[in-house]
């Protein structure tokens, strides 16, 4: 039977933060490209929404991820003259520990290795130097001058903003129930119609599992809170007037929290490592119990953003057993999948975008991802 859908180079399961940008790289490098989205572009269900992300090169401490990272800074840069969309800030970065394991030593010896500027920073130095923060004075700190904050759910509208104009085609509300490898392509069944590609591209997040049987048992779909706290007090004025506090990780007696101005909304968001297993169809609302951890967080170390409520939400996190992406293709080639990002893809959007597309049309990348192997759980 001819698909009723059409025929396209390509097509992309899964139109978020990368999925987006998959589909932007196809369609700039010519393909006929599909994007297939089961909710809305872009959409707050999954991995890709809460506003903002942190680009701060010191966490990656994989050469891989380095020159990632590196190619993600640049490709924001990119997309954001191409669109004439606000997408990257800078606002340098902090690494904080208090009490337990120091990861900041690692940061420290990551920025050396790879000759990154930073200054070393105790906790009364912080105070000083950043006013809005209180984390006591014998913490262990390090700031980036280079590090920055994106804009999620702009980057996602940019990136498919981008893709049209280059003449992909994208669909929303529409999700695909099946698909099989046919006569050298492939054909994608969805709840309204049937279409065929010469590859696919599989960037379904929390549902990639259920597209592809080889992740089924691998990775684990997490809930994930978020709290946007206003304001507060005397020692709000650098968030109140625009010189912002930076955005931080901070590891507070094991348990790690992170914080990030705006772009939309004053004050922070504050999030911590509370990842909770859940069905990606079972996300439930934030509750009081998941704002108390960061309220607490933000009275005692960030008093300068500690102010009333603005909102809370909830996403999803896909972990892979390993805590490293899953970047490979199946199917003899004909099966691009980019999953198990593990709460790190979003930032490196655009470049993991572009390391589909090579896959797709080429076979091959210039990127080393031997590491993100699927066999490596065999």
């Amino acid at each position: 039977m001819t698909p009723s859908g059409g025929r396209y180079d390509a097509i992309v399961l899964g139109v978020g933060g990368v999925g987006s940008a998959a589909t932007y790289h196809l369609a700039r490098r010519g393909a006929s490209v599909l994007g297939l989205e089961r909710f809305d572009v872009p959409h707050c269900r999954g991995s890709s929404h809460g506003r903002t992300r942190l680009l701060q090169r010191s966490l990656d401490t994989e050469s891989t991820t380095m020159a990632l990272a590196d190619r993600a800074h640049d490709a924001w840069r990119a997309l954001e003259t191409e669109t004439g969309r606000d997408l990257l800030t800078e606002t340098g970065s902090l690494a904080v520990a208090v009490g337990g394991d120091d990861p900041v030593a690692s940061a420290r010896q990551a920025c050396e290795r790879h000759d990154l500027d930073y200054d070393s920073l105790s906790g009364a130095d912080l105070a000083e130097r950043f006013s809005g923060y209180d984390f006591p004075d014998d913490a262990d700190a390090l700031y980036q001058p280079d590090g920055a904050v994106v804009a999620s759910e702009r980057g996602v509208v940019a990136h498919v903003a981008a893709a049209l104009d280059a003449g992909a085609t994208v669909r929303a509300r529409e999700r695909v129930v099946d698909w099989e490898p046919v006569d050298g392509g492939v054909r994608v069944d969805t709840d309204r119609d049937t279409y065929r590609a010469d590859r696919l591209v599989v960037t379904a997040g929390a549902w990639a599992a259920r597209a592809v049987d080889a992740l089924e048992g691998l990775l684990e779909p997490c809930r994930h809170a978020t709290a946007w706290f206003a304001p507060s007090g005397d020692r709000s004025a650098s968030l109140a007037t625009g010189d912002r506090l930076p955005p931080f990780v901070a590891t507070v007696d094991g348990e790690n929290y992170y914080g990030l101005p705006g772009p939309d909304l004053p004050g922070m968001k504050f999030g911590r490592s509370d990842f909770r297993p859940t069905a990606p169809d079972a996300l439930s609302d934030p509750t009081q119990a998941d704002e108390r951890p960061l309220r607490a967080f933000a009275d005692e170390y960030v008093p300068g953003a500690a102010g009333p409520t603005l909102r809370l939400s909830t996403g999803l996190v896909t972990n892979s057993p390993d805590g490293r992406f899953v970047l490979d293709t199946l199917a003899n080639g004909r099966v691009a999948v980019a999953a198990g990002l593990s709460g790190r893809g979003y930032k490196f959007a655009p470049a993991l975008g572009e390391i589909l597309a090579d896959l797709s049309l080429d076979g091959e990348t210039e990127f080393d991802i031997s590491g993100y192997a699927l066999d490596r759980f065999e």
